[in-house]
C-alpha cells in the first residue's frame, strides 16, 4: 500500500461546529508548508489525555463536543483493533470534518488513546491513514508506548520531507527512544528542511555537551557557505547548545576577591 505524503482537501466543519478562528488563520496545508507554531492552545504530544480533553471542550462548540464524547465512548466500548478495521478507525477520518481542522490532531490523539491503541494498531493507522492520521499516530506516541516499540514509525517519518510529519517525529518519544546516531541525524533532517529546532523536544539536554553533533552542525554550516548559502539561525542556536556549560563565577571573598 502506497504512504501518502500529503492531505487532500480537508472539508470545512459545519458553521455550527466549527471552532473559533484565530486572529491570523494559516494558509491551508501542503506538504511543502513549513510547520509553524501550533494553532490549538496545546501541543498533543506534550499535554496529557486529561488536560488535552479539557482544553478542547473549552474550544469546541456544542456539537463537535458531542460528536467528541460519542467518538471517545466508542473507541473506550470498541478498543484495540478488533476486526478488519475499528469503528473508532473510521472517527479518525472525520475528526477534521467533525471538530474543524484546527483541533483534529489533538481529538484523534484523544481518540487513539480512548481506544488503547497498541504498537500494532497504531502501526496500522499509520500505515493506512493520511498525513494527517500519520501525524496524529506519532502526537500520541509518548501517551501510548512506553517503550521503544514504535521507533519505525518515527524512523519511517524522519525519512520523508513533508515537513509537518517530520515536526511531529522529533516529540517526546523521540527523544525519549532515539540513540545519539539518530537523533543528530533528525536534528540535521530539521535543519535540512527547515523544520524550526523548536519542535524538537529536549533540544538543551540531548544537545549538551555533544561533541559530535557540534562537529556535524560545522561541516554542514561550512558546506552551504562554500556554496554560498545562508547558514539557518538555528544551526547557530543548537551549536550554541553543544557547548560546555559556562561556570558559575566564584563568590567574592570578604575583601571583594574571589575565594
Amino acid at each position: 500500500m502506497s504512504h501518502p505524503h500529503t492531505t487532500h482537501g480537508t472539508a470545512h466543519p459545519d458553521p455550527s461546529t466549527a471552532p473559533r478562528p484565530p486572529e491570523n488563520p494559516a494558509a491551508p496545508h501542503r506538504e511543502d508548508a513549513l510547520p509553524t507554531a501550533p494553532a490549538t492552545p496545546t501541543t498533543p504530544a506534550h499535554t496529557p489525555p486529561a488536560a488535552l480533553r479539557t482544553a478542547l471542550d473549552a474550544h469546541l462548540a456544542g456539537a463537535a463536543r458531542a460528536w467528541l464524547d460519542q467518538a471517545l465512548d466508542e473507541a473506550a466500548t470498541h478498543p484495540g483493533g478488533h476486526g478488519p478495521i475499528s469503528v473508532w478507525e473510521l472517527r479518525l477520518a472525520e475528526a477534521a470534518r467533525r471538530c474543524g481542522p484546527v483541533h483534529a490532531d489533538a481529538a484523534r490523539v484523544l481518540i487513539l488513546h480512548a481506544a488503547g491503541a497498541d504498537t500494532d494498531a497504531l502501526a496500522r493507522v499509520y500505515q493506512q491513514g493520511t498525513a494527517d492520521e500519520r501525524r496524529a499516530v506519532l502526537y500520541a506516541l509518548p501517551h501510548l508506548v512506553p517503550g521503544p516499540e514504535a521507533l519505525p514509525l518515527v524512523e519511517d517519518a524522519l525519512r520523508t520531507n513533508d515537513t509537518r510529519l517530520l515536526a511531529a517525529a522529533v516529540g517526546p518519544y523521540a527523544a525519549r527512544h532515539l540513540d545519539a546516531h539518530q537523533w543528530r541525524h533528525a536534528v540535521l533532517k530539521c535543519l535540512f528542511t527547515g523544520v524550526p529546532v523548536g519542535h524538537v523536544a529536549d533540544l538543551d539536554r540531548r544537545s549538551h555537551g555533544d561533541g559530535e553533533l557540534a562537529r556535524m552542525l560545522a561541516d554542514y554550516a561550512a558546506e552551504r557557505t562554500a556554496a554560498g548559502r545562508p547558514v539557518p539561525e538555528d544551526l547557530h542556536r543548537v551549536l550554541a547548545l553543544t557547548g560546555p556549560a559556562t561556570p558559575s563565577p566564584r563568590p567574592a571573598g570578604p575583601h571583594g576577591k574571589e575565594s
